[in-house]
């Protein structure tokens, strides 16, 4: 199932979209908005699927053809967002860039930071900020949507919990980070608002491409209109979703609606490219002591589009470009 929020106040109105993304369908009979499903997801998910099944047989009452253009976040506001570093490649590269190695319990634990949970960019907004001095930089992420998880829970059974998955560009400054992290508090005015692609698209739907732990796939980026990577997303992470759920939930229940990435995808083989300029310039200063690949300005473009082996767009892309807060 596929499912999408149309701009509607501050939490969108939700819709059904049909498996060819060329029409969709109102659920508020169902449920008004992305958090409502995911709220009461086990009662509501059959009236859902309902209405998904009828828009792709071509039965489903008052169907229209949809306008990406008029589509928000999936989850405009979220409860909780949690975002990660599983792809050791990504960690070790910035790592290494700067003289740091990398932790000696890197393996015993996935790195997670808690973000920005309100104001997700819509998958076409301008990325708005003050300065274009702050070092903007893209992440290439897949972040799934939970419902309710129960503190404890074990990685193994931690994935049943996730009811969508959908795109994500998790924005980073990369002029501020440094000095952040130094301080040993983390991330904070380093991680501005992120960006949610136009799709969120249940488990079931992803086919083969979901093996109840990892999503594959190719991610491609794009960058000042030229392809900067091509980057499978089901390799080389020691960890799963269900491991980031777990360590989190060792303290806390979820609400519904908890937005958890797993992290900038990366491969080890540096010739697929990179899920953000950091790790590109990181790769840079390794090879020859100094980074050539410039952050990202304003008017500079990025888009990214997580394809399945037959090059069908997964979630929809995100496309944005960097502009002056005004």
């Amino acid at each position: 199932m596929k499912l999408a929020s149309m701009k509607n106040g501050r939490d969108g109105a939700l819709v059904v979209v049909s498996r060819d993304v060329k029409t969709a369908v109102d659920a508020s009979a169902v449920a008004p908005t992305m958090q409502a499903a995911l709220d009461d997801w086990e009662t509501l998910e059959p009236a859902l699927q309902a209405l998904f099944a009828a828009l792709n047989n071509g039965t489903a009452e008052n169907a229209f053809a949809l306008d990406f253009n008029a589509l928000a976040a999936p989850l405009p506001r979220a409860y909780q967002y949690l975002d990660g570093a599983c792809y050791i490649s990504h960690i070790s590269r910035n790592r290494a860039a700067r003289g740091d190695s990398l932790p000696e319990d890197i393996l015993d634990a996935p790195l997670i930071y808690q973000g920005i949970s309100h104001g997700f960019m819509a998958w076409n907004d301008p990325v708005r900020l003050p300065r274009e001095d702050l070092g903007i930089d893209f992440e290439a992420e897949i972040a799934a949507l939970t419902g309710r998880v129960p503190m404890g829970v074990g990685a193994g059974e931690a994935t049943r919990h996730i009811k969508l998955f959908t795109l994500l560009n998790d924005i980073s400054l990369r002029a501020l980070i440094p000095a952040e992290l130094k301080r040993t508090f983390g991330f904070l005015t380093g991680k501005p608002a992120s960006a949610l692609g136009p799709l969120a698209v249940t488990p079931d739907e992803l086919g083969g491409l979901w093996d109840g732990k990892l999503v594959s796939g190719k991610m491609h980026c794009w960058v000042r209109g030229e392809k900067f990577a091509e980057i499978e997303a089901g390799i080389d992470t020691p960890f799963h979703y269900g491991d980031m759920i777990a360590h989190v939930a060792q303290t806390r229940e979820f609400e519904p609606g908890t937005i958890i990435g797993l992290g900038t995808v990366s491969n080890e083989d540096e010739s697929v490219g990179c899920g953000c300029i950091g790790e590109q310039r990181a790769l840079e200063i390794i090879a020859g002591g100094k980074a050539s690949t410039e952050l990202l300005k304003f008017g500079d473009s990025v888009k990214l589009d997580h394809r399945d082996y037959r090059g069908n767009s997964v979630f929809g892309c995100i496309e944005q470009t960097v502009a002056p807060y005004a």
